[in-house]
């Protein structure tokens, strides 16, 4: 009787086990979580480019600094599109590191170099952790000087909990629960998940470790796992010609259609120019003529004027080319020769234009309050003003709400002033502006392209007003 008994127990208990297994399994397959690391070794993974060392240790994975390789990539086998991705990292402080998404290696790009977006993992004093950097093309889309509370996010020397919503063009990322960036983007929509180890030039920086653990992904059912926005937190989108529903929602409207020539005319005109601005392919471009201001087509000018606002824009300069964006513009002030009076942010090629030694301290380079302030990177201490070169596209972004005026560069602050102080009138009084009367406080103006006789690109022109 007695093993009969046992005998029952045992199946009794078996059966129970089986049960809550299967419930536990049950509920795995309902959760939709997936993990991409299995604890033991690093089945599902590959290298790509560099040589750096990774192995599995006590569940986690340890990639170990390497001198004299490029940055190297443990990457999923597998390719996802439209995810949430969870996981836990620590890193030494002296070193950089970052999880790769939506990211690709082939042949035909660079010779297989890995690019795409990179959930930036940054210890530094510059704090861009949980940042958005494009590997290998555009640098970085969203830098944590948009958002000074999410710097505070990553802590030193602890497990860091960390998660990437990509789904659709929007990307947003948390650290420990605080939201770092929210990025509208739409040039990769699929790629592999990758952990990389950073380059290092200095053998003495070998050696160092990154470790990760509980990497897990869920492909379904994203829009009821999405978690809530912090408002506080600034959109930034690099969708060409287009707005994001939440720009609509903050009167933001395109200030250029990206096709015609609509609600722009030349400056010292009563219409937009008949030949030297060129509309194709949703780039609006003042073509090369002898290098000169104003001396070919002209600057063109909003129809409107504007006051309090904010104006954001991308451009793309050819070597050697000047031009700039100038607001609270007079047209009536100058009919005659040059270009039409107002405050600029300045477009340069600062390596290759004489302009860039011109001036006072620099005062004429790009991103500057022209022949006024210098710009400089105000976001961040030590870092340098961040442009991202000929040919490539960078964004201009100015806002001016009453007498405050910010010029910000690449997502980058550079220039900060205030257009009624002391300070302000005394700069004046020293330019090329002094004959003008109350420069740059007149209550409102126009918004001015400048054609100073090179090519450059603009696009994606848009603002919003304040009240």
């Amino acid at each position: 009787m007695k093993s009969i008994q046992s005998t029952l127990l045992f199946f009794s208990s078996f059966l129970l086990m089986s049960l809550i297994g299967m419930s536990a399994y049950s509920q795995a397959s309902q959760d939709g979580w997936i993990s991409l690391f299995n604890g033991k070794n690093l089945k599902g993974w590959t290298q790509l480019n560099g040589t750096a060392p990774y192995k599995v240790v006590n569940n986690e994975i340890i990639g170990t600094t390497k001198a004299k390789t490029p940055n190297s990539f443990l990457c999923t086998e597998k390719k996802y599109g439209d995810f949430i991705l969870e996981f836990e990292v620590l890193l030494d402080p002296t070193t950089n590191s970052g999880v790769q998404f939506r990211t690709n290696s082939s042949k035909s790009y660079n010779n297989g170099r890995v690019h795409g977006y990179q959930f930036e993992l940054d210890p530094t004093a510059r704090a861009f952790s949980g940042g958005i950097y494009d590997e290998g093309r555009r640098g970085w889309l969203y830098p944590l000087s948009l958002n000074p509370k999410g710097r505070k996010a990553f802590k030193n020397g602890v497990w860091n909990t960390c998660r990437v919503e990509a789904i659709g063009s929007t990307i947003r990322t948390w650290i420990n629960g605080i939201q770092c960036s929210n990025l509208v983007d739409n040039v990769t929509s699929s790629g592999f998940i990758a952990l990389q180890v950073h380059a290092i030039y200095n053998e003495k920086n070998a050696g160092k470790h990154i470790k990760w653990k509980n990497i897990r992904i869920k492909t379904n059912n994203l829009e009821s796992e999405r978690w809530a926005l912090d408002p506080e937190v600034k959109e930034m989108s690099f969708l060409i010609n287009k707005l994001t529903k939440n720009e609509v929602d903050n009167g933001w409207r395109l200030l250029w259609d990206g096709k015609t020539s609509e609600g722009w005319r030349g400056a010292k005109l009563d219409h937009f120019p008949q030949s030297g601005w060129d509309i194709q392919n949703g780039e609006l471009t003042v073509l090369a003529t002898d290098g000169a201001e104003s001396t070919g087509p002209g600057d063109i000018i909003t129809e409107k004027v504007f006051s309090s606002f904010e104006l954001e824009l991308d451009f793309k300069i050819t070597k050697g080319a000047n031009s700039g964006i100038k607001y609270f513009v007079d047209a009536e002030l100058n009919k005659g020769p040059g270009s039409a009076i107002g405050c600029e942010f300045q477009i340069l090629d600062d390596k290759n234009h004489p302009d860039a030694k011109a001036g006072v301290n620099g005062n004429r380079t790009i991103g500057s309050l022209y022949d006024l302030i210098t710009a400089e990177n105000l976001s961040t201490k030590g870092r340098s003003k961040q442009f991202k070169g000929i040919g490539a596209w960078n964004k201009a972004r100015i806002v001016v709400k009453g007498a405050h005026v910010e010029h910000w560069l690449n997502n980058e602050k550079v220039v900060e002033y205030d257009r009624s102080s002391q300070m302000f009138r005394a700069l004046i009084a020293y330019s090329k502006y002094k004959n003008w009367s109350k420069f740059g406080q007149w209550p409102s103006g126009h918004i001015l392209l400048q054609d100073h006789g090179d090519t450059v690109h603009y696009r994606s022109i848009k603002v919003r007003e304040f009240n």
